[in-house]
């Protein structure tokens, strides 16, 4: 009996400096379904704001996540709800966080509109601190239309020097505009034009834009989000507005692994300048729809700056903290 009780505490102490000392973040990086995650960071702290992965009418709020170290990672629940933003009433989806002047810009899509005929699209919350509580900016959409046949979802904001910029759609049409400085509208570009379509060869959805070196890296996301073929592929131009040609895919399944990984986010470690992708996958014992979860592996650029296929893992990356 002694023998059996002493090594039950020396088994619960290993695996309590285990779970003290572990180096990897593992895949997916929290318990729960969420999908289309956006990672930042803000000071010397990962943020991950990602979709409530659940069915349309249950899509009322959003989560938050942050680490310092990419491993422990924190929840903040519901930043974010329809009680705060009267006229979002379902299906809000993939948010976008930058922060300006001291403030936390939250962009959002809500109620998954079809038509001009019905009211929602891409909003605006505002916060003083990256975990909120956020609150509705404009008191209305700040797109509620089809602009070039782009379903208004999947925002991401990208600022680019002094400038910021909204890049969205849906249904296979991605348009770029010009944000003003407040963020409560748009600047015309000099043709009089306010969006401009900038969709590439097998665009969906899931828009997301980096800089480096001077090139403009577009990333988007191809196939059926339900499905497994949920991919990411690529293009580089010169140009914010390009023109962009497809490269190829840079995340996808391994059935050996998951499925249906896409709409992803891109975030660069200041101090080490090791990049990362985020991204949402389908456990491969899961077949629902809404069955994805938040993960992260690391992403690699070949001598010419092209970036090399992603490889999926279940390990994750290593602990790295911000200094």
């Amino acid at each position: 009996m002694k023998h059996l009780l002493l090594f039950t505490v020396l088994l619960l102490f290993s695996e309590s400096t285990f779970s003290q000392n572990k180096r990897t973040s593992g895949n997916p990086l929290f318990t729960g379904w969420y999908a289309d995650p956006e990672g930042i960071i803000f000071g010397n702290e990962y943020w991950i704001y990602p979709t409530y992965s659940a069915p349309y009418d249950k899509q009322v709020f959003f989560d938050a996540f942050s680490s310092k170290d990419l491993v422990t990672w924190t929840k903040h629940s519901k930043i974010l709800d329809t009680s705060n933003v009267k006229w979002a009433k379902r299906a809000v989806w993939a948010p976008s966080i930058i922060q300006k002047d001291g403030k936390y810009f939250l962009f959002f899509g809500a109620n998954d509109i079809q038509s001009d005929n019905e009211y929602g699209g891409i909003g605006v919350a505002v916060a003083d601190k990256p975990a909120g509580p956020f609150k509705d900016y404009l008191k209305k959409p700040l797109i509620d239309k089809f602009h070039n046949g782009a379903q208004p979802i999947d925002q991401f904001i990208f600022k680019d020097n002094d400038e910021y910029y909204l890049i969205y759609g849906g249904w296979k049409h991605c348009n770029i505009a010009h944000l003003k400085k407040d963020f409560t509208g748009f600047i015309p570009y000099n043709d009089g034009s306010i969006f401009k379509e900038i969709t590439p060869e097998n665009y969906v959805e899931g828009p997301f834009m980096f800089k480096k070196d001077g090139k403009y890296y577009f990333m988007w996301s191809e196939g059926g989000w339900t499905g497994p073929n949920y991919s990411v592929a690529y293009a580089i131009s010169d140009s914010p507005f390009g023109p962009f040609k497809r490269i190829g895919k840079i995340l996808q399944q391994d059935p050996k692994i998951a499925t249906g990984a896409g709409h992803h986010s891109v975030i660069q470690n200041p101090t080490t300048k090791d990049w990362y992708m985020i991204y949402h996958r389908r456990p491969l014992t899961e077949t629902d729809g809404n069955s994805r979860v938040t993960c992260i592996d690391k992403m690699f650029f070949d001598e010419n700056g092209l970036i090399k296929p992603v490889i999926i893992t279940n390990e994750g990356v290593e602990k790295q903290k911000i200094k």
